[in-house]
């Protein structure tokens, strides 16, 4: 089964977006970019990818352990994402790192071993990021003329993000 979620990016000033969701349900989100470029108004697109890695293993945990009935309320995740720049020079996200942590004792969970065996695997995120997400980009002016077009990344591609 196959899915598209899609959603509009405007621009409101300088390097702050509006970003609108495809579903009316989710509230618009203001982005901007890192001083001194932007004016740090709401999270940049590193921001985003580290929150998108860690919310998904955080849900990808939570109902592998909810499969064996574990009831969890108050789970926490940090991520931060190391930055450097690449032999061009140009900024990279090199790693995520994710630490998750769970309510009480690792001994009040049934099949805990089943489930951080297999959590992973449920993450559509970070299995996506970690295998390389082919990036399909036409760049077009206002008329609908396409002016670029460029395909990169995806699994064994050399993804270069």
């Amino acid at each position: 089964m196959s899915e598209t979620i899609g959603i509009t990016l405007e621009q409101i000033d300088g390097y702050e977006f509006r970003v609108r969701f495809d579903k009316d349900s989710i509230a618009d989100l203001t982005t901007d970019l890192s001083e001194p470029l932007g004016q740090s108004r709401g999270p940049n697109p590193e921001h985003l990818l580290n929150a998108a890695i860690a919310n998904c293993l955080s849900a990808s945990l939570l109902f592998a352990l909810g499969k064996f009935r574990n009831d969890v309320r108050s789970l926490r995740a940090t991520a931060s994402a190391r930055m450097g720049r690449n032999a061009e020079n140009r900024m990279r996200v090199e790693a995520v790192q994710v630490n998750i942590t769970l309510p009480g004792e690792a001994g009040g969970y049934a099949n805990l071993d089943r489930v951080l065996a297999q959590f992973e695997n449920f993450c559509t995120v970070t299995e996506s990021v970690r295998h390389g997400v082919a990036v399909d980009l036409t760049v077009s002016d206002g008329s609908g003329t396409a002016l670029h077009h460029s395909l990169a990344g995806g699994a064994g591609q050399g993804a270069t993000g």
